[in-house]
């Protein structure tokens, strides 16, 4: 870990990776609340048509991407909102537009190939630039103070539009303003995992969550605390092993994910044998007998004594009645 360090571009790389890892999934619980899990893709198409428009025009790549991405987000809240476009009709139009705006212009540039928007398409952590950490942090902190304001409103907007607008929020407003938090955590990722991972990133983690969480603020601290680890290790697995950092950081998370997924469900069966051998105990006074036998049949060694109208059992010294329970026959000491 220490020899890390020791290069400038993996400090910036690592930094990058923490403040990724940190507000993807925050700003994915309430994309995945809205059940819109895709509009990172949606939103990192055209934010590739940005960079594309950046490096044709030897502008920011970046700064360009941002613009693009919030205008696009703000496009798509106020098309879906007019109700004239569906949600998901609106996010593959900008599936398409954007990326094939990108290879367009990118072909039109003097080398005439898209070999510069692999970068950004999965990400390369480690070109990330004094001025990308500056971007970013400034991304980030964006970002970190809206859901901190804003967080029981957004949760309230995604959760149930229609009670929301009934209860005088305003939804158009929110939900714009979550669409830019996504445009701003896109661009903002595009280098640490790439436009084409970056959804896995803030859904994923959150997804995990939801496993094991069992309130909205629990899931968004597991969410956040899975991403950071993941980010920080792929960043670390992708130095060492020499593969792409999002492919890594992505693969890591899934990885979290199914782990999490088999646990539970074998924590489940083991719960639901515990209940079940619980219920198929009985109690008998002081005496617990675990469904061994039935009395009367074979291999039943509790003498049997005629009491008045029905036939008692010998436990211990104790003579026990039969009685039926919802759990099937049980036993009365007297």
């Amino acid at each position: 870990m220490l020899a890390l360090l020791d290069y400038d571009f993996m400090r910036r790389a690592l930094l990058a990776a923490l403040m990724v890892g940190t507000v993807a999934p925050a700003v994915g619980v309430f994309v995945v609340q809205r059940r819109l899990s895709l509009i990172g893709d949606g939103i990192g198409h055209v934010a590739l048509a940005g960079v594309a428009i950046g490096l044709l025009t030897g502008s920011s790549p970046t700064w360009v991407a941002l613009v693009a991405a919030v205008l696009a987000a703000v496009a798509l809240e106020l098309v879906r909102a007019s109700g004239r476009t569906s949600g998901d009709l609106a996010l593959a139009m900008l599936f398409y537009a954007g990326i094939a705006a990108g290879v367009v212009l990118v072909s039109l540039s003097p080398e005439g190939s898209p070999a510069g928007l692999v970068a950004y398409l999965f990400g390369s952590i480690t070109t990330t630039t004094g001025d990308d950490l500056v971007l970013f942090a400034g991304l980030a902190l964006l970002v970190v103070v809206t859901v901190a304001v804003l967080g029981r409103t957004l949760y309230a907007v995604s959760d149930d539009e229609e009670f929301a607008r009934a209860s005088g929020l305003p939804v158009l407003a929110v939900n714009i303003v979550l669409a830019v938090l996504v445009a701003a955590t896109v661009v903002l990722s595009m280098r640490v995992v790439g436009l084409l991972l970056i959804s896995a990133l803030m859904v994923v983690p959150v997804a995990l969550a939801q496993l094991v969480a069992r309130s909205f603020a629990q899931t968004v601290v597991v969410a956040c605390a899975t991403g950071l680890v993941a980010s920080l290790a792929g960043t670390t697995i992708s130095f060492y092993a020499d593969t792409p950092s999002g492919g890594t950081i992505v693969l890591l998370t899934v990885a979290a994910f199914v782990v999490t997924a088999v646990v539970r469900a074998v924590l489940n069966q083991v719960r639901a044998v515990v209940h079940r051998r619980r219920h198929h105990d009985e109690v008998h006074g002081d005496h617990v007998h675990h469904g061994e036998h039935v009395h009367g049949e074979a291999g039943c060694d509790h003498p049997a004594v005629v009491h008045r109208d029905h036939v008692d059992y010998v436990h211990d010294g104790h003579r026990h009645s039969p009685r039926l329970t919802r759990h099937g026959v049980g036993y009365d000491e007297h």
